[in-house]
């Protein structure tokens, strides 16, 4: 039961959200209460008191749909029921309730770019040439004077993002079907009326059901050009890219309007927020100016391929300030209109501390560095489980560790085109999606309290010292560091509401911003690095802050990730040191 004095209630406040903390729940990895060794449903509802103590405000739960889990859910065969997997339908009505009942909300992961090749509406659709579903998903012939199933044959030359061509043969019907991920997950025809109001039907059970929002799955790929023309092929590359004719497609927007007027219209309380992976800030604005009507915010994938190599699996490191001045520059992009999420990690991103941070010499300081980095900028901060305790990458060594599906292709691609096999499994250890998909880490007993049986994935082996039981309740903890952020984002208008203002620091390392509201300002500085730097302000922003360039001052100092730093905001910064000043109060 709920440790709160009183129950808190969902609100239903127009942008009640924009004061909202949201905490992302892998159900595979979450908790299982069945010893099956995969999280579920009654594991979720086990660990409620968890994420009540650490003040969230709203819940997403990737996919627990009915699914082959050929993507681990994100390939649905019935949107309309729960995997047994993870349960039933009057578990998840039960799970629902509780969190209702503490307060929290509800958001589901919408995937209707694409469903399983399992799903009935796609055994139909290629059941034959003439089924009245064949047009509810991208049928194509082979292209001119090709035979079908042949390698170039396909209509397209375009990449999968799953590695290989995005286009898989159909001998019984004579023809491919398009697929932008797995060949087991058909794109939808989002061209034909009868897929998009199917859609909306299924959406507003969900939320007659009870749920209070949807985060959508790769949402600005549903427009494709109708013609889908071939894509430039990179250097080295087999297939082309074809993402300038379906990201951002000629009827994205008219879609997502639509799906507004005849889903949310009339219902408070939601939340929507659309995945769109390439999106620009144009595009942005567009999506989430509140006029327009179609999400509530979207998350934008620059930071996360900033470091990216000539692929995602082939990284390179950061230039010192890069991924401040990205962050940067969305929060000017979106000061005026729209909104931003808050994220460094998801269920797709490898851990943020081994990938933005320094997991071996500072684990706690650059954990909570980049913690306080992302809850205080303007936006929604999104918490991945595990995030708020420091959890790792975990450490794979071969690739039978490994269970995820782009990971498993990347490397299969890797070394059949000659890639060493230690070079292929370096790239994986850095930014396969698996490492955000261990198990939690809830304590220090065998599999970490995740299960009683053999976890789908490995459990990190740090999981003796990083964990949930050894953190709670300690002041000096990423948790407890977790915790006080997302509370100043409840007690302090400013960080919800306030408008950012970038500060030159004197050095691209240090990410300094002021946010100001009503009269009350705070300063946050934030050391992103391993070595120690002194900032440097200029005369005006020191005569805010009580004092003249080099000299000591006496300013309330809200926070530090450095337990006994010197307070004065001009102090030397220790490595992945971030101090947040306010005054005004």
């Amino acid at each position: 039961m709920s440790n709160a004095a009183e129950p808190r209630h969902p609100s239903t406040a127009p942008d009640w959200w924009k004061s909202a903390v949201v905490y992302q729940v892998y159900p595979r990895s979450f908790q299982d209460s069945d010893g099956d060794g995969v999280g579920d449903l009654r594991g979720i509802l086990r660990r409620l008191d968890h994420l009540e103590r650490l003040g969230v405000d709203v819940v997403w739960l990737s996919p627990v749909y009915r699914s082959p889990q050929a993507d681990n859910g994100y390939d649905i065969s019935d949107y309309q029921d729960i995997d047994p997997t993870f349960g039933t339908l009057a578990d998840f009505d039960d799970l629902l309730a509780a969190m209702h009942e503490r307060g929290l909300k509800l958001v589901m992961d919408l995937v209707v770019n694409h469903t399983s090749d399992e799903h009935p509406w796609f055994v139909a659709s290629r059941s034959s040439l003439d089924d009245p579903k064949r047009d509810w998903y991208w049928w194509r012939p082979p292209r001119e004077g090709t035979h079908g199933g042949d390698p170039g044959a396909e209509p397209t030359n375009w990449e999968s993002f799953f590695s290989g061509p995005s286009w898989e043969w159909d001998e019984s019907t004579g023809e491919y079907y398009l697929h932008l991920f797995d060949r087991k997950q058909p794109d939808l025809n989002w061209e034909n009326p009868e897929v998009r109001h199917a859609v909306y039907d299924m959406m507003r059970w969900w939320l007659d059901r009870g749920v209070d929002g949807f985060r959508m799955d790769v949402i600005n790929l549903i427009s494709k050009h109708p013609h889908l023309p071939d894509g430039p092929i990179r250097d080295g590359r087999r297939y082309g890219d074809g993402g300038a004719f379906y990201v951002g497609g000629p009827r994205l927007h008219e879609f997502m309007q639509e799906m507004h007027r005849e889903v949310f219209d009339g219902r408070e309380g939601l939340i929507t927020v659309g995945e769109t992976p390439g999106v620009t800030l144009d595009e942005a604005i567009l999506f989430t100016d509140p006029a327009r009507r179609e999400v509530d915010m979207v998350f934008q994938f620059e930071h996360v391929g900033l470091d990216h190599g000539v692929s995602k699996f082939r990284p390179r490191p950061l230039e010192p300030g890069e991924l401040a001045a990205s962050l940067a520059k969305w929060q000017v992009g979106l000061h005026e209109t729209g909104w931003n999420s808050l994220y460094l990690e998801n269920h797709d991103q490898a851990r943020s501390v081994s990938r933005f941070g320094d997991a071996a010499e500072h684990w706690y300081s650059s954990a909570t560095a980049l913690a306080t980095m992302l809850h205080l900028q303007r936006g929604t901060p999104y918490v991945y489980q595990g995030q708020e305790l420091g959890m790792t990458n975990a450490p794979f060594s071969v690739i039978d560790e490994y269970r995820d599906v782009e990971s498993l292709n990347a490397y299969a691609e890797e070394v059949a085109s000659g890639t060493a096999v230690a070079d292929a499994l370096y790239g994986l250890s850095l930014m396969s999606r698996d490492h955000a998909r261990t198990p939690m880490q809830w304590d220090a007993t065998p599999n970490a309290g995740f299960t009683t049986g053999t976890p789908w994935l490995a459990v990190n082996p740090n999981h003796d010292r990083i964990n949930v039981a050894a953190q709670a309740g300690d002041p000096g903890s990423v948790l407890e560091y977790h915790r006080q952020l997302i509370a100043l984002r409840h007690e302090r208008p400013v960080v919800a509401h306030g408008d950012f203002e970038g500060v030159d620091a004197g050095h691209p390392a240090i990410f300094a911003f002021e946010r100001v509201h009503a009269g009350e300002r705070l300063l946050v500085v934030v050391n992103l690095s391993s070595v120690e730097h002194v900032p440097a302000f200029d005369a005006e922003l020191a005569g805010r802050w009580g004092s003249a360039p080099g000299e000591p001052g006496d300013v309330p100092i809200l926070t530090n990730t450095i337990p006994d730093s010197p307070a004065p905001f001009d102090a030397p910064l220790a490595p992945w040191e971030a101090r947040v000043y306010a005054s005004g109060d």
